[in-house]
């Protein structure tokens, strides 16, 4: 079944504009909330970096956007795959299938982690000097020479790592969707690679039009912003203004979130067809 772009795109729209009521609260609560919260406290834990409490606070504040913006992925792409789901329903399926998906995400996270650390073996074997890097603090001149094997090898794997995290980007796209609608673990990975096989080159095209688009709008949006706010409220008046203008690139970031998740739900619901459950069924059987 040959899936087309523009179609997905017409049906997010429909979406969109029949269910922006209900996708909104949780817009606001998984992406917005967590920007108020570190805009509210950090400045606070700035002041007392040193302080256990303050550590404390900054990870309490870290998990709780973690688990907020995880429970909003699922509940907009619940909204956005069955057209019966309610805003509770949404909520109860986002909650139910939130370890599922926090599982699949933390061994993600450990491969990516992997492939980040080989560099640093190699440099490491190479003997590279991380102790005169670190006292560098970025500075070009300080910085201690690349042995050149090291240097030819890190080259390699860079442009190697490149050409498969976009791979990646694409093939994985629908891991998060078919977690929540096929009751699957890890086999969602595969599952994902399957529903977008023939799609890979398009996909990384969408993705990548999409964060130049939402890099541009939200630099945009807190520019303009943090001009008129100093304007209005005068320039002894910094840190609201920063609270200010952080709230709204968090609004814009919020809308082009819900946009991305509700396109991969519709997407999902392209790919997998009939397969598709309702909201009531809690998805697809993996038997």
């Amino acid at each position: 079944m040959t899936v087309r772009i523009g179609s997905v795109w017409d049906s997010t729209q429909q979406v969109l504009a029949g269910r922006v009521g209900m996708l909104a609260p949780f817009a606001a609560i998984g992406f917005i909330l967590p920007a108020v919260l570190q805009a509210i406290f950090a400045p606070q834990m700035g002041m007392a970096e040193a302080s256990v409490g303050a550590s404390g606070a900054r990870l309490l504040i870290t998990l709780t956007s973690v688990v907020l913006g995880i429970w909003a992925q699922l509940a907009i792409m619940a909204l956005a795959t069955h057209p019966a789901t309610t805003s509770a329903e949404a909520s109860r399926t986002a909650m139910r299938r939130f370890l599922p998906l926090l599982g699949v995400a933390v061994v993600i996270g450990l491969v990516i982690a992997l492939a980040i650390f080989v560099p640093l073996v190699v440099l490491g074997l190479t003997g590279f000097d991380f102790q005169q890097a670190v006292a560098a603090q970025g500075n070009p001149a300080l910085m201690p020479p690349v042995p050149p094997a090291a240097g030819l090898f890190l080259m390699v794997y860079g442009v190697a790592a490149l050409v498969l995290g976009f791979w990646l980007m694409a093939r994985l796209m629908l891991t998060y969707a078919v977690v929540l609608n096929e009751r699957r673990g890890l086999g969602a990975i595969r599952r994902s690679i399957a529903l977008t096989r023939g799609m890979t080159w398009r996909l990384i095209g969408v993705a990548i039009l999409f964060a130049i688009v939402i890099f541009v709008a939200v630099a945009a949006a807190q520019g303009v912003s943090a001009i008129l706010f100093r304007l209005i409220l005068g320039g002894d008046s910094q840190a609201l203004v920063l609270g200010l203008t952080t709230l709204i690139g968090a609004v814009v970031s919020a809308g082009f979130m819900t946009l991305a998740y509700v396109f991969i739900a519709r997407l999902y619901v392209a790919t997998a067809g009939e397969q598709v459950g309702g909201p009531t069924t809690g998805g697809l059987s993996t038997s």
